[in-house]
């Protein structure tokens, strides 16, 4: 059985999705939990969401621009300021070097304790989590974890151009997936993470039982963390990096 870190070893937190809201979706209970115990959490979102919402109107750049803006005060409302952007294209991302090459760029910027990312696997249960860009996105997060980030000869111009020395993140915490291992209590914060996926108004404006429906899922994860009944929880797979 694993074990996750003790969060009062943990200092700092890096959270690294393809799309805004994936977050909020995944994690931001547990996001909320940690800024109140005074971990700093930022955001690496690697895409804009610009092939994200229902408002066509809004192509060419305008759905972009308002996905930043939603996710912004999506973070804002569980604690979190600082977001960084990496601009890729909204359904096209692949697991490449260079995406790997700019994760491990903001790991050694940031030097996070512990990374959350999307699973890499196809979830067959529920087929939501298994967005494309998600999958690639875990996959070239934990790449970046390791091998790249701790390696200083790996992405050598990191090192020489940005004077950015290699850093090993202790674990990394997954979403989205079928084998959870470790569950948060969320209780106390459900409702900054329900606030949090309505500030994503493109993309749950429609959704009159978005709270029921994420409560409902919630409260599975708590009867399998063997929480009291009405309680809500998120669940994650830990990998150890050693």
């Amino acid at each position: 059985m694993v074990t996750a870190l003790d969060d009062a070893d943990i200092s700092t937190i890096l959270v690294v999705t393809a799309h805004p809201d994936d977050v909020d979706f995944g994690a931001a209970g547990t996001i909320a939990t940690f800024t109140d115990k005074g971990i700093q959490v930022v955001y690496c979102i690697v895409t804009d969401g610009d092939a994200g919402g229902f408002d066509r109107a809004l192509d060419n750049g305008g759905m972009a621009a308002l996905r930043r803006a939603e996710q912004t005060e999506a973070a804002r409302r569980v604690g979190v300021k600082d977001i960084r952007w990496l601009g890729y294209a909204d359904g096209t991302v692949e697991p490449t070097l260079g995406l790997r090459r700019d994760i491990a760029r903001v790991i050694r910027q940031v030097r996070p304790d512990r990374v959350i990312t999307s699973t890499p696997e196809r979830n067959y249960a529920r087929i939501g989590p298994s967005h494309p860009d998600h999958r690639a996105v875990g996959g070239a997060t934990l790449d970046a974890v390791y091998p790249d980030a701790r390696n200083p000869y790996a992405f050598p111009e990191l090192l020489v151009e940005e004077g950015l020395e290699a850093w090993s993140a202790r674990e990394v915490w997954l979403t989205g997936g079928q084998a959870n291992d470790h569950y948060v209590d969320v209780t106390a914060t459900v409702d900054r993470k329900i606030a949090a996926l309505r500030a994503h108004e493109s993309q749950t404006a429609h959704l009159e039982t978005l709270e029921d429906f994420v409560k409902g899922w919630l409260a599975m994860n708590a009867q399998a963390a063997g929480l009291p009944e009405g309680s809500y929880a998120e669940g994650f797979q830990v990998v150890p990096t050693g």
